[in-house]
């Protein structure tokens, strides 16, 4: 039985018909438990208020029941959240306030329904140039104080302060010393490349992303027993497998490599990435389910399930990265997790009516709209709107 058909923009700026199938690449009665052999996160993107302003640069305002609600929706799958991280619009909508709040909130949710919680630690609140590192351990031990105080593991996500404010390895290895050292509970280490954000471009230290590896094995074998993790989003497979080679035992590689993450997650004889991913919000059913086959050995199902996944995750992650957020949250728009495709900072307009067309044509794809008839009617709403008779 076919579904509803609508007519698309394409790359090419014609319309051309699309008839989507709706059919969900894994039942309701897959959902539940934690997958067991890998550690596996979906950084979770916010909704935004839409009778709240929102404009660009304006205070963040969110809505809180549709915020909460899809932190649950991903913990029924059986993956944990991320929260307060990129996928959240840090540095590009989310104001400290909003963020500490959400951090709050989204804990004490994990803590009702025992879902796994990392929250993103920064230095975002503080203005934009700093004059000292210790101004920026500052910052961090702020943002810090609160993830811990709401009883989650914090990440310590890359800092633009810090990378415009470094002169060389030497700084980063002071803050993130000092860092360490002070932390309450092991910690996940966070490195997003300069494709995900342009002002993190040198992070470490060094321009060449290979030469600070080094470097970075070398903090974390220094303070082992005060980290957890490192979310590595360098969009190189090569280089992640590199640093995961290095790191001591019982500290995790997070992928965070949109592009590569089914053959780093599957990993090989000489280890394997656990998971840290934007698309895990996207795919949530899926990845979950695709974990658990490979929890049973079942690399053959792992593989049919995520394959479908990547176009679309490379997709939206597409240059400029930094605005896959938009894409995050169409389809959650479409799926039925909120009631509107609004994003604080009016980052809703920030991908083309093509991209978003494509993006919906590449999800039905790989079965995550079961609801053809919705994600359909909201599609023509949103060509309607454009101007494009669907």
């Amino acid at each position: 039985m076919s579904g509803p058909t609508l007519r698309l923009p394409g790359a090419d700026g014609a319309l051309h018909s699309y008839t989507l199938r709706g059919a969900a690449a894994v039942g309701a009665d897959a959902t539940g438990a934690p997958p067991r052999s890998r550690t596996a996160y979906a950084a979770a993107h916010v909704v935004a208020d839409p009778l709240a302003g929102n404009a660009p640069d304006a205070p963040a305002r969110l809505d809180w029941d549709a915020t909460l609600a899809f932190r649950r929706h991903l913990w029924s799958t059986g993956l944990g959240v991320a929260e307060a991280m990129d996928t959240a619009q840090r540095g590009m909508g989310l104001d400290w306030p909003a963020t500490a709040e959400l951090i709050r909130r989204s804990a004490a949710e994990a803590a009702a329904c025992g879902g796994a919680l990392v929250c993103g630690a920064s230095t975002d609140q503080a203005p934009p140039e700093l004059d000292s590192l210790d101004e920026v351990v500052a910052a961090y031990t702020e943002q810090l104080e609160t993830v811990e105080a709401a009883g989650a593991t914090p990440v310590l996500m890359a800092s633009r302060q810090l990378a415009a404010l470094a002169r060389g390895a030497d700084d980063y290895a002071k803050v993130y010393d000092r860092l360490l050292e002070q932390v309450a509970r092991p910690v996940v280490l966070h490195w997003l490349g300069p494709a995900f954000d342009p002002k993190l471009a040198g992070y470490w230290g060094h321009t060449d992303p290979a030469d600070a590896i080094p470097a970075v094995a070398e903090l974390i074998s220094r303070h082992a027993r005060a980290v957890d993790g490192i979310k590595v989003s360098l969009l190189d497979a090569e280089l992640e497998v590199r640093l995961r080679r290095l790191l001591p035992q019982g500290v995790r590689l997070y992928t965070g490599d949109d592009f590569n993450y089914p053959e780093l997650i599957r990993g090989d004889s000489a280890g394997f990435s656990h998971a840290l991913l934007g698309i895990f919000a996207a795919i949530a059913p899926v990845a979950a389910a695709a974990l658990r086959a490979l929890d049973e050995g079942d690399t053959a199902r792992y593989e049919e399930l995520m394959a479908p996944t990547v176009p679309l995750s490379r997709h939206l992650f597409a240059a400029p990265t930094y605005y896959y957020k938009t894409g995050i949250a169409f389809l959650a728009w479409l799926g039925g997790h909120q009631r509107g495709f609004t994003m604080v900072g009016g980052l809703h307009s920030a991908r083309s009516l093509p991209h978003l067309a494509e993006a919906l044509r590449l999800a039905d794809a790989a079965g995550l709209l079961p609801d053809a008839e919705l994600a359909a009617a909201r599609m023509r709403r949103l060509l309607d709107v454009a101007g494009v008779e669907a």
